[in-house]
């Protein structure tokens, strides 16, 4: 299964580089654009879950880096989320 790195700027200028199981996460978010924190973190959600899912489907158990990845995720986003202009940036993929 295709594995993928993808590197996002948080709202404080941190950078940082999440991982993915799975390509889907190139549906979910495009180099370049920001999202509002809350939203991206709803994207992680979504994607890092449909990953961990071909995971499981392909192997008989599911992902725990992507589960620990979105919980990464979900917690560095909690002091941002209260601010209405924060954004994360996805900066690029890595294949």
């Amino acid at each position: 299964m295709p594995e993928i790195r993808f590197v996002i700027t948080w709202p404080d200028g941190e950078e940082e580089t999440c991982y993915s199981p799975s390509l889907v996460i190139r549906d979910f978010f495009t180099e370049g654009e920001s999202y509002p924190v809350a939203d991206f973190v709803d994207r992680s959600r979504k994607a890092l879950t449909i990953a961990s899912d071909r995971v499981a489907a392909k192997y008989g158990f599911a992902c725990s880096a992507a589960h620990d990845q979105l919980a990464r995720i979900e917690a560095a986003a909690l002091p941002f989320l209260e601010r209405a202009d924060a954004r994360v940036r996805c900066e690029t993929f890595i294949l």
